[in-house]
């Protein structure tokens, strides 16, 4: 009888089972892969993150894809998304390579104080969180962890009426610290006006009046996922409709589309809070927001979402920042992900900037600590910045003229 080696009769079966297990694990990951597809779990429902954890940050640039590891496909296009083609969106990190910073040396310069205010707050940073829509879609903690993390951050939150925590709830894990609400108009003044004294009673320190979304962009992801919200947005009046089920270009189509500056001037006479006009792209649009006694004013292209093929928000920054002339702050948001970033939009002329992707990213990685995480990373990072620019201060920021690039490199 031939000699048959030890296990040579098992190959076959074990072959046979290791198909049987590789198989098995395609399907679990096909259906892993078709649920994040369709945002939703086995049950049905939404399925956003609920991770609280520190992040690790090498590289802001690495946020998107890390938060596209573990948000919805469809909510996290909805998120990282931009107009058409998205060359805007692009181009609003991009434009910030068309000036160079000197570097300076023999300062003096050491541990660079990063502190500023902005309309009476005093803030840790010039660093701000800008109004973003449905932060549930990242995290289940949603606005009220963005919340907190600013303000263990000792920055201002700023709270969109497309949020999706109620404003009331958004202000008490502020624990006190300063927030702004930012007001999408409805066509019903009254409701417009329970939103403002809701802010008000809540103990919001401002209000943002976004002026440049008398439509929906035209979002080629969202159109292509039939992006529907699938949470309720609890601070839309109720008059607008239900918003759970809905997309963007259907609640911006409820919202009043016609604004005109009598807009600000009713605001400003149905509150004594400070007012500030953003969405403002033009040196024309910043001084008809002034006059009609705007009290900032933002620059933002709506983070490339509404127009694509308009400018990158820092190519506009220098002209309006001349034309407004100190005689109100000016806030500014469009690409910002590095120290250098913050550096040449205050260098321009901003005030403050504002942020508003990397925050939903850190919060999808690792909820109100990656919030934390995030602005730390930025502190650290604009420190740095400073102290190899020779400038102690924000103010010496301001005073610093940056260098033209000659030759754009790709």
């Amino acid at each position: 009888m031939p000699f048959t080696p030890l296990g040579e009769t098992d190959k076959p079966r074990s072959f046979f089972i290791l198909c049987i297990i590789l198989v098995v694990l395609i399907i679990v990951w096909l259906i892993i892969q078709l649920s994040r597809r369709t945002m939703t779990s086995p049950t049905g429902e939404y399925r956003a993150s609920n991770s609280d954890t520190e992040i690790v940050i090498y590289d802001m640039g690495e946020l998107e894809k890390r938060a596209g590891q573990v948000m919805p496909s469809a909510g996290f296009d909805y998120v990282r998304g931009g107009a058409e083609t998205e060359k805007t969106m692009r181009r609003n990190t991009l434009a910030f390579d068309s000036v160079d910073i000197y570097p300076r040396v023999l300062t003096g310069v050491e541990n660079p104080n990063i502190r500023t205010s902005i309309l009476g707050i005093d803030i840790s940073m010039p660093v701000i969180v800008a109004p973003a829509a449905a932060h549930g879609l990242a995290h289940v903690s949603a606005e009220a962890g963005s919340a907190h993390g600013a303000a263990v951050a000792g920055t201002i939150m700023s709270v969109s009426t497309y949020a999706s925590s109620a404003m009331a709830d958004i202000a008490l894990a502020g624990h006190g610290a300063p927030q702004w609400f930012q007001l999408y108009l409805s066509k019903d003044e009254q409701a417009n006006r329970t939103l403002i004294r809701q802010a008000e009673a809540l103990g919001y320190r401002a209000v943002i009046l976004t002026v440049d979304a008398p439509v929906g962009g035209n979002r080629v992801r969202d159109l292509r996922n039939k992006f529907k919200f699938p949470l309720d947005l609890p601070n839309v009046p109720k008059k607008s409709g239900p918003t759970k089920g809905r997309g963007i270009g259907d609640i911006f189509a409820a919202a009043k589309n016609d604004m005109i500056p009598y807009d600000i001037m009713w605001i400003k006479s149905e509150t004594r809070l400070p007012v500030i006009v953003k969405g403002i792209m033009h040196p024309d649009d910043a001084e008809i927001a002034i006059l009609a006694g705007a009290d900032a004013i933002w620059v933002s292209n709506h983070g490339g979402r509404q127009l694509d093929g308009a400018s990158a928000s820092f190519d506009v920054l220098p002209e309006i920042a001349r034309r407004v002339n100190k005689r109100v702050p000016i806030i500014f948001d469009g690409g910002i992900r590095r120290g250098q970033h913050i550096f040449k939009a205050i260098a321009s002329g901003a005030d403050v900037v504002a942020i508003g992707r990397p925050i939903i990213y850190g919060l999808a990685l690792g909820g109100w600590r990656g919030v934390v995480s995030v602005l730390d990373y930025l502190k650290n990072d604009l420190r740095r910045v400073m102290t190899l620019a020779g400038t102690q201060t924000i103010e010496d920021i301001k005073q610093v003229k940056l260098r033209p690039r000659c030759v754009q490199i790709q």
